[in-house]
């Protein structure tokens, strides 16, 4: 793959991988409409490493603050909010873990299918929008508990579903359960962190058993881009979230969905 289409992959990585409208689904698309070779896993790789570093960079100060509450409460210190916080997300990680190692080859084949796209996508953009709306949004990040960290990892499960969207049904989830828009976006940010990590290392571990030459430039273009989006795409969601609301990215689901049953189906 030329280093222009690898550019746009990695750039659609980027914005899509913290919206609620499903990186998978539009990474499996658009080799598939342009025509475009498979890109690796190296560059799959890159482009999570580019990803992960936007978040974690992002949220850095809330990440020490987390890491260091939870290590102070394992040497016997007050355990904090903060402290639980670093317990539920790794709680809420697990089950989606599990699902992926169990069921990577059916996701890896089955599931990348554009009528799934389709219909995940229309379903759960308005499941998204339900949500939203009938949501009471009055919970913060300090009213978090064990239960919700549970129903919110079991959730994430249906995102290895191309067209689900991890984002988006954490989000949905976190709305259902009470809690605000800003607070359900920033939850399924720091879970973001090490699924990516999952992700990435399962890449790496299947990498090796490739025979394959990377090209260093265009690795570090695609961590820097798919970096760079990211990090933007994290500022610009959190910034609008309270004023726009879920709404944008619902019709933009149900139009993508509705676009791939016309034209694809």
């Amino acid at each position: 793959m030329d280093y222009f289409n690898l550019l746009i992959l990695s750039l659609v990585q980027g914005i899509t991988e913290f919206l609620p409208i499903s990186s998978s689904a539009h990474l499996v698309l658009l080799p598939e409409i342009a025509g475009w070779e498979d890109q690796g896993l190296a560059y799959d790789i890159a482009a999570h490493i580019g990803t992960m570093v936007a978040v974690v960079v992002f949220f850095r100060n809330d990440l020490v603050r987390i890491v260091l509450a939870w290590t102070n409460s394992l040497q016997g210190g007050v355990v904090t909010q903060d402290a639980r916080l670093f317990w539920y997300i790794i709680i809420a990680t697990i089950p989606v873990a599990v699902a992926g190692l169990f069921f990577y080859e059916v996701i890896a084949t089955t599931f990348r299918n554009t009528l799934i796209i389709a219909t995940t996508s229309i379903a759960f953009g308005l499941l998204l929008w339900w949500s939203d709306v009938t949501g009471k949004r009055v919970r913060t990040e300090h009213g978090l508990q064990l239960r919700d960290a549970v129903l919110i990892g079991a959730t994430q499960i249906l995102a290895l579903v191309p067209g689900v969207s991890r984002s988006g049904i954490t989000m949905t989830t976190g709305l259902m359960l009470g809690f605000d828009r800003y607070t359900s976006a920033r939850f399924s940010f720091y879970l973001s962190i090490p699924v990516i990590l999952l992700a990435g290392g399962h890449e790496i571990y299947l990498y090796f058993g490739e025979i394959t030459n990377i090209d260093p430039v265009a690795f570090l273009m695609v961590v820097a881009a798919s970096g760079a989006s990211a990090w933007f795409t994290i500022k610009f969601f959190i910034t609008l979230i309270e004023r726009t609301g879920m709404l944008p990215y619902v019709i933009y689901r149900v139009l993508l969905g509705v676009f791939l049953l016309v034209f694809f189906i």
